[in-house]
């Protein structure tokens, strides 16, 4: 779009959501970094601050909600993917919340609404 790629980092334990997130973003124009742990997330935002981060809930046995405050206290753009029935409790704490099983379309225009105000 503004011919800037902005960095999107996913974090997601599942290997195949991961892959088909990277893929749709990158077609989109994107520099995508993955994460499937924590601590890798962790030190994927240490390493280069994204654009947008999407944050997956529940990391196999890990919850998020620690890393999320942290990205959300630096001021970073998080759009919580979550498959819990309930989503509306992490709405005030995200900056947008993705319900499992979402549309390719929607996650790329939620990386857009977030980074190019699109």
């Amino acid at each position: 779009m503004e011919g800037e790629r902005h960095g999107v980092l996913v974090v997601e334990d599942d290997p195949s959501l991961r892959l088909l997130s990277r893929v749709n973003l990158e077609l989109a124009g994107f520099a995508v970094r993955e994460a499937a742990t924590l601590a890798d997330a962790r030190a994927a935002v240490a390493a280069e601050r994204p654009d947008v981060v999407f944050l997956d809930v529940h990391l196999g046995s890990e919850q998020s909600d620690d890393f999320l405050d942290e990205l959300r206290a630096a001021g970073m753009p998080v759009v919580l993917v979550t498959g819990t029935a309930d989503a509306s409790s992490y709405r005030q704490r995200a900056s947008e919340v993705l319900a499992k099983p979402y549309a390719p379309e929607e996650l790329v225009a939620a990386a857009r609404r977030l980074t190019w105000g699109a």
